[in-house]
Parts: C-alpha cells; structure tokens; sequence
C-alpha cells in the first residue's frame, strides 16, 4: 500500500500521478492555444494551487473562475472565486470560453446527476475539458485498493469500517463509511461518450491500460 500511496501522491511532482497530471495539462495547453484572447476558464471544483502550479496564469490574457461547494481558505485577486453546484452552474449559455473539470464528475452522484453536470459544462462552456478516472483501472483511485470499485457496496463499506484506505481515513460508523465509498461513482468510457456526445475522448494511459479519460469538445 505504501509503494501505491507513493505513486498517487500529487504532492510529490516525481509521482506518477503528478506527471500524468503535467502530461494531462499539456494536452489542455495546446488546445488552449487554439483559442482567440482573452481567455474566461471556469475551473468546476478546481484550486487557485492548481493553476498557480502551471505557467497559464502568468498570462494576463487568461482569467480563471473557481467554482466549489464552499470558498477555499486561500483567496487570491488573480482568481475569481464561486459557491456552487457542478449540475447547476448558474451562469448564462456560453459565458465562458473553456470550461476545465479535472477529477470532479464521478463524485457528483449517479448517472442522472453525472448527466446534469455534463450538460451544464456544455451549456455555459464555449469548449470544454473534462477528465475523470477509468472505471475499469485495476487500482481505484480514490480508496487506492486493487479491485475496490468492482466489490459491492457493503463490502466496500466494511473494508472503510475496518482500514484506512489510501487517503481516506476509516469511518468508525458502517453507514457513514457506505455513504464514503458510494459516494464515489466511477465512469466508463462509453458513459462518458453518452454524456458528451460531440466531444473527442483521450484515453490516458499508463503500462498500456486506460487511467482515466478527458472528454474535450468545442476547441
């Protein structure tokens, strides 16, 4: 468990999850250099150290609107930050010219509230660039168990009851621990085509297996 923890860590920029995320990102830059400034970003779910991380926000042709359930601690004036919901984004039709979600859709509940979302980053975005983890990865990527998200659900829930499972820490109570683990809804390639229908999907790869999928659409 230790060796996998090591290699999800986005912390460390020599993990394997920080250099899928730069590789990630640098497929977003180069469609991103498509489109005409200035650049309005939308980022659902997203973090001000995210974007602080690369060098897009150095650009001062580029703005990037937060939005979260809640506001972030740290607050910056070179970001816009927003309360809200994924499946209700409240802004006008195409008010942003990209709309980025990275990590966010699988946990927003099940197929119709996946489908919610989907359709509000398509409704306010211009284009759009959505990346979510691969069902079918051998190791889930949230509780980092091999297998985890094929058991079920209370099984899964008796496993968080016993353990701390990758980032999460055990849940003394068997039913908050079935809300943890169900809470979490990981997609398959073809939900992802279902949700955005005119969009190009990118399969992320790792050791020849699929790690997660970017739907990108509009660029």
């Amino acid at each position: 468990m230790s060796l996998i923890l090591a290699l999800a860590d986005t912390r460390d920029p020599n993990s394997l999850a920080s250099r899928l995320r730069r590789r990630r990102f640098e497929l977003f830059k180069t469609l991103l250099a498509r489109v005409p400034r200035p650049v309005n970003i939308l980022d659902v779910g997203g973090t001000e150290a995210f974007w602080r991380d690369s060098d897009i926000v150095r650009d001062p042709s580029i703005s990037v609107t937060l939005l979260n359930l809640a506001f972030a601690r740290e607050a910056s004036p070179q970001f816009r930050q927003v309360e809200g919901d994924a499946r209700s984004l409240g802004f006008p039709d195409k008010s942003f010219d990209v709309v980025y979600s990275n990590s966010v859709i699988e946990h927003v509940g099940g197929a119709a509230d996946q489908l919610r979302m989907a359709t509000e980053v398509q409704r306010v975005g211009q284009r759009y660039f959505v990346q979510t983890p691969n069902y079918y990865f051998p190791i889930e990527p949230h509780f980092l168990v091999p297998g985890f998200q094929f058991l079920p659900v209370s099984a899964r829930a008796r496993l968080l009851n016993s353990f701390d499972l990758g980032w999460t820490k055990r849940e003394l109570d068997l039913e908050s621990a079935r809300v943890v683990v169900d809470s979490v809804k990981l997609l398959r390639r073809s939900d992802l085509a279902r949700f955005f229908p005119n969009s190009k999907i990118y399969d992320e790869r790792y050791l020849g297996l699929t790690k997660s999928f970017i739907a990108y659409g509009g660029f």
